[in-house]
């Protein structure tokens, strides 16, 4: 049993073989076997459909599904695990998945009984659905989330209610999941006379919506089996039923950012250890110097700060796990502490990983810079790290760290 084993449980543990098991047998080795894949395919061929199948046999699909319609739901702490191995084979189908789940969550929380009835059974029969978060615009992405409430920070796309219908109009863009989506949680204000907490509503757009269009994929640097895209409202009718929350959904998306969160720092985790992994391997069978790479004290030195960044990241990511699950009141700012702490060390660990592997760290046949590549994506997803510190110390000194600065 592995020391980190001691306070699991016997079914977080199964869990984790499992997936660990998923990821050895068909993740990795596809990662390989599509190296040129990720780079020149188009985006429709690049995303690894699949996966996606496999993934599905094993329930990775259905977690954060309500019972009734086919799902499972888990605590915060079991998702953690779950993700960090899903991240340790590949974060982009990570991203992937774990944005379907969230949005399950969400769905489940907020349409009504027949609109789940509709989209549940869809999504569960298809392997290859996608649901896409569709909140950043070109004029605005995470700091939209600073302590901001004024009318000036409302989001750009629009809504208005007119004979039964919403009318959105504006863009969106860097959406997850959103250049291949079949459904999409639209964030648009409702209301521009009040801060955006108060304004803003959540709609939900159907692929095949009048007016509604995906312009482009986004091509990114990282997580490249995850695409991005980008997409326009031009008079898009929504139906009355369609509206999700209406004027408070950024009020109400806390626990869709508390999610998003943890998967992103447990997925970050993730690569950050098969950076490692992958190093251990070639430092023990590369020679350099008359000698096996492990043998010069400086890389085994770096090596083991290596290990020890991954062990504080795995112990602060379980202890926030467990203080959601426990409802404890200091959460949220430990979720935010978590982020910016996992961005920053998986980065640093996956860098190290790299320089390691001396120029062959440089070359894309032997992968290891795909590591960095994806961990460098860490820093700006789900809100970037400036904002994250940002938010950790306004919740430290509300009223002393400042206010808004003006139109």
């Amino acid at each position: 049993m592995e020391a980190r084993d001691m306070d699991l449980t016997e079914d977080q543990i199964s869990m984790r073989r499992l997936v660990r098991k998923f990821v050895d047998e068909k993740v990795i080795p596809f990662v390989k076997e599509n190296r040129e894949r990720e780079w020149s395919a188009p985006p429709e061929k690049c995303w690894p459909k699949e996966l996606f199948f496999e993934a599905d046999k094993l329930g990775l699909r259905s977690l954060d599904v309500p019972e009734k319609y086919g799902g499972i739901s888990i605590d915060t702490l079991t998702t953690a695990i779950i993700v960090e191995e899903m991240g340790r084979g590949d974060p982009g189908l990570t991203n992937a998945l774990t944005n379907n789940r969230k949005l399950s969550a969400y769905l489940a929380r907020f349409a009504p009984e027949h609109i789940q009835d509709k989209w549940f059974p869809l999504y569960m029969e298809d392997p290859t659905f996608l649901m896409a978060n569709c909140n950043t615009e070109p004029r605005g992405a995470s700091d939209r989330a600073l302590p901001y409430n004024v009318p000036e920070a409302a989001l750009q796309t629009r809504a208005r209610y007119e004979d039964g219908y919403w009318i959105l109009n504006g863009r969106k863009q860097f959406i997850t999941n959103g250049y291949l989506g079949k459904l999409f949680f639209v964030y648009a204000n409702t209301n521009p006379n009040v801060g955006i907490a108060e304004g803003t509503s959540c709609f939900l757009v159907p692929r095949d919506t009048p007016g509604f269009k995906v312009e482009r994929a986004n091509e990114k640097v990282g997580r490249r089996f995850c695409i991005n895209g980008e997409m326009v409202f031009e008079d898009c009718r929504v139906p009355e039923d369609h509206l999700l929350v209406r004027d408070e959904a950024y009020r109400k998306r806390g626990g869709y950012g508390t999610k998003g969160k943890i998967a992103e720092s447990a997925q970050t985790l993730g690569v950050a250890q098969a950076a490692f992994d992958e190093t251990v391997t070639y430092v023990h069978e590369q020679f350099q110097g008359g000698r096996y790479i492990i043998h010069h004290q400086v890389v085994a030195a770096r090596l083991a700060r290596m290990a020890t960044k991954l062990g504080a990241m795995r112990a602060f990511l379980y202890r926030v796990a467990r203080a959601i699950d426990a409802g404890m009141t200091d959460s949220g700012k430990l979720c935010l502490m978590l982020k910016v702490f996992t961005s920053e060390t998986s980065f640093e660990v996956c860098k190290d990983a790299v320089e390691l592997h001396g120029g062959n760290g440089c070359m894309r046949e032997f992968g290891i810079e795909k590591h960095l590549r994806d961990a460098l994506v860490a820093l700006h997803t789900e809100g970037t790290i400036d904002i994250h510190l940002f938010k950790i110390i306004n919740s430290m000194f509300p009223e002393t760290i400042g206010s808004y600065a003006g139109s």
